[in-house]
């Protein structure tokens, strides 16, 4: 027989198990000094179980809701209703019955209750359920008491609940259900606590929100509330609402609302001092558990009672300093277009890539710009403001606040080698010690720059297939300095620095002389040389391969194995197909999604990430498409040189600009290619680096070293480096890493955030434009109108001819579906960002940096994208 009832004096939050999430608080509050937690027990899990045990129909329940798809709506409101009714169903037995109705003898039989769900998976740090589970007040009567711990047992089955573990990965049958049943109490005011700003993130400011009666009211949005703010034990700010409404207990037992008399609906619902008081309580229950918490209050008397506490799960973590002064982050991943989670592996070898050092939080790597912040004649901050602006918004936003950083001496003290934003800078000279040797428009450094690379990159092949064990590590360590020698080689930096300011002097200049916007834009329409907008032009030549093989072509339609390349040969076409996809993985199968991450799956890993993409492509092209366009955006490019050349000369001093603009534009079409080599010739690197790293791997399965794989992308390349050598791994830690990852997976990394954990959210500031409309960073020239493709995954792209392409950020995986589509939207992006290098060559209108574009805009909506004035229209 199982324990069924524990009181609170008998539980801590390390018994969730037992109690759920709520009750395993609930007892863990009551053991804080100073903290008044109305008296209560829980019926725990053991008795859900017994119901699980004796009720079969239940069973069956969880077996069909555990094979539903989570998109899968109707068949989950369905299968949940079921669910819910079979417990509802449920007569209790009468031994479980008389248990949980014991302890009401000691606590007062006939007197008020709040009976509430808490399951075994809530209100954990890296993941929240609040909402989810039902909640009944002034329950009064052994009767009623039974009645609601069975809907609440029923909760664990509502819609919302089943969708939420089917989308997070919770086993239903995992996820157990206790019933917490606390004494109520009749508080003249309720409300909540954030021990963390629910807006900014602020871990330094306590906010408040308030109302009369009951929190229910609040909760559910019936009322408005007073919001009170502290910080430092001062109140600092205080928004009082115009409260009409109530929610009280009603004498017949539940609730009831009520009007507020007109006289009290703007009177403050807390004193200042009692605000203050309440937030000191709020620091202790934090300080208590360990981390920020979003607390329910009830104010009854004059004394403070608690409810409920919950950690926040929304916040995002705070990068760790080894000091207590204020620091400002910048984020590595908008300037790498790379804003998901990385693995500890990925994180690692971005490290020990870059020369400068940075700062991990959520999963991803920031930069610490507190010194630059502090210096007024700081250049490097001037640069990346000018290539995120919304970046370089919030930074401004910070300095001109002039409450967090102090200003230093002028200096420009960023560490030489990187970009505040994580990417490589000019690391000050030739190898020699004296400056490189200027550059004009000589396209032969770029063939050398080029082939010297592709030689590393055959020497790393060659000398890497004989290693093993600590020396594999040993020598990808020592790699990493030839690859950090090539990345911030000064003469490749002179190449692509050469190309963006003569891209900025010609928008500058033209828009001077001639009234011509954004005219680089044409410009560098399919230059030379760039391996991005190559891939995707490529990747309409291999269509042309497969097109006429129609057997060919329906086998890929329904193509879901890994393995299809090898079935391939026994097709009509098929061998033609395997040998040119082939061909085009060995080029590019080093590709994928979010590849700054070596852990991320590459193409030639995962071949059927391109079936869609080459599907597409056979659809909505002709045959020779690819090299119509690229000859297309070259006539377009040679064409607006010289429209612009012929109006330059008939200017005063005509001869000069024109010839001073054809200088540049050499330059630019010569060097802008380049852009994009030295992070191909990175990746290659990394997947040579994780082909043998994963060989190693499986040794160490082989050796029941690790239990897959995989368990090594949870260790750092150093923690790695020590499981080799002493053929042992910490299981435990492993287990965390990945616990840790997923709650990452959730989280929206800020661009700029400090270390009190505010975000700032950085604005564009342009006057003129249309109301109603989504701003962004212009990036390529142009107005285009189509039907909206908002896409989240490459993998799951469904394109057509004319749509636009609708996404968070695009890195050079995404370049094959710029073919397909008129015009470009991202969430993250900058002037020089990939997607905006590659729209440009594809001629496409595009805008970046639109805050929430892929929740604003429907799929399928039409809208117009502005590419030239940096907006997009929603259209009727």
């Amino acid at each position: 027989m199982g324990c069924y009832v524990l009181d609170f004096e008998e539980i801590d939050q390390t018994q969730a198990a037992a109690v759920g999430g709520k009750g395993a608080l609930l007892g863990e509050l009551s053991r804080i000094e100073g903290i008044c937690v109305p008296a209560g027990f829980c019926v725990t899990t053991d008795a859900f179980r017994r119901i699980l045990v004796e009720a079969p129909s239940i069973d069956d329940s969880l077996a069909r809701l555990a094979r539903l798809n989570p998109e899968d709506r109707e068949a989950i409101r369905v299968f949940s209703a079921e669910a819910r009714r079979a417990f509802e169903g449920i007569a209790i037995p009468e031994d479980l019955a008389s248990a949980i109705t014991l302890p009401l003898a000691r606590l007062g039989e006939q007197a008020a209750y709040a009976v509430r769900s808490s399951a075994t998976a809530e209100d954990m740090p890296t993941a929240s359920f609040a909402g989810q589970y039902d909640t009944y007040l002034n329950a009064v009567g052994p009767a009623a008491i039974l009645q609601h711990v069975r809907q609440c047992w029923a909760s664990l089955f509502t819609e919302r609940a089943v969708s939420y573990r089917l989308q997070n990965g919770f086993d239903h049958r995992k996820v157990l259900m206790a019933v917490v049943v606390q004494q109520m109490v009749f508080p003249h005011a309720a409300g909540v606590l954030f021990t963390a700003d629910p807006v900014t993130s602020n871990r330094k400011v306590t906010t408040v929100e308030a109302g009369f009666g009951l929190g229910e009211a609040l909760v559910s949005g019936l009322v408005n509330a007073d919001v009170y703010k502290v910080r430092h034990g001062v109140l600092v700010a205080k928004a009082l609402a115009t409260k009409r409404l109530a929610i009280h207990a009603s004498p017949a037992g539940g609730t009831e609302e009520r009007a507020i008399e007109s006289e009290r609906q703007e009177q403050p619902v807390l004193t200042d001092a009692q605000v203050v008081r309440l937030a000191r309580l709020g620091r202790r229950i934090e300080a208590h558990f360990g981390r920020p918490q979003d607390i329910e209050w009830c104010l009854v008397g004059d004394r403070f009672q608690i409810v409920q506490s919950r950690p926040i799960t929304t916040l995002f973590p705070i990068p760790a300093a080894c000091d207590r002064e204020n620091h400002v982050y910048v984020s590595v991943g908008h300037q790498q277009m790379m804003t998901d989670a990385m693995k500890p592996l990925g994180l690692s070898f971005w490290q020990l890539t870059t020369p400068r050092p940075m700062s991990e939080a959520g999963g991803r790597l920031f930069v610490d710009v507190t010194q630059e912040l502090a210096s007024p004649a700081s250049r490097r901050l001037e640069a990346l403001g000018r290539s995120d602006p919304l970046i370089g918004d919030a930074l401004q936003t910070i300095r001109e606040r002039g409450d967090f950083i102090r200003s230093l001496p002028d200096a420009d003290t960023a560490a030489p080698g990187a970009a505040p934003g994580g990417g490589p800078r000019d690391p000050g000279g030739a190898p020699g010690g004296g400056p490189p040797a200027p550059i004009e428009t000589d396209p032969t450094i770029v063939t050398e720059l080029i082939g010297r690379n592709q030689a590393s990159i055959a020497r790393l092949k060659r000398d890497i297939r004989t290693k093993s064990g600590s020396a594999l590590l040993d020598f990808i360590l020592a790699d990493i300095q030839e690859l950090k020698r090539i990345l911030f080689d000064p003469r490749s930096f002179q190449v692509f620095t050469a190309a963006m300011e003569a891209t900025w002097w010609l928008n500058e200049q033209l828009q001077m002389w001639l009234g011509e916007t954004n005219a680089a834009d044409t410009l560098t329409q399919s230059v030379p040389h760039n391996v991005t907008s190559e891939m995707g032009l490529a990747l309409l030549d291999l269509a042309d391969v497969i097109r006429p093989h129609p057997n060919v072509v329906a086998f890929l339609e329904q193509v879901e194995d890994e393995g299809f390349l090898d079935e391939l040969p026994a097709l009509a076409g098929g061998r033609e197909a395997r040998d040119a996809i082939q061909a085009y993985l060995d080029k590019y199968g080093m590709r994928c999604a979010g590849e700054i991450d070596i852990t991320r799956p590459r193409w030639s890993e995962r071949p059927t990430t391109l079936v869609p993409m080459i599907l597409g492509n056979i659809n909505n092209f002709e045959p020779g498409a690819g090299e119509r366009r690229f000859a297309q955006g070259r006539h377009e490019a040679w064409k607006k040189e010289q429209e612009l050349l012929e109006r330059l000369r008939a200017l005063p001093d005509g001869e000069r600009k024109a010839e001073e603009v054809k200088r540049k534009i050499d330059r630019v079409r010569t060097f802008i290619g380049y852009r994009e080599y030295p992070k191909y010739g990175m990746v290659s690197r990394y997947f040579v680096y994780k082909q043998a790293l994963l060989e190693e791997a499986e040794r160490l399965v082989q050796a029941d070293v690790l239990g897959e794989k995989e368990d090594i992308f949870y260790l750092t390349v150093q923690e790695l480096h020590d499981v080799v050598r002493t053929q042992r791994v910490d299981e435990q830690l492993i287990r965390r890493r990945k616990d840790e990852f997923r709650s990452y997976e959730a989280l929206t990394p800020p661009r700029v955030l400090t270390s009190d954990g505010e975000v700032i959210a950085g604005a564009y500031r342009r006057d003129g434009l249309p109301a109603g409309v989504l701003v962004g960073l212009p990036v390529s020239a142009g107005t285009v109108e189509g039907r909206a493709r908002v896409i989240l995954d490459v993998a799951q792209a469904d394109l057509e001819a004319g749509d636009i392409l609708v996404t968070a950020y695009t890195d050079p995986s995404w370049t094959p579906l710029f073919v397909a589509v008129k015009g470009l939207v991202t969430e993250v992006g900058g002037l020089m960002t990939h997607g905006a290098v590659v729209a440009r060559e594809y001629g496409l209108p595009a805008v970046v940096g639109v805050e929430h574009a892929t929740q604003l805009i429907r799929d399928g909506q039409r809208i117009r994208v502005h590419g030239t004035d940096g907006y997009v229209e929603i259209l009727p």
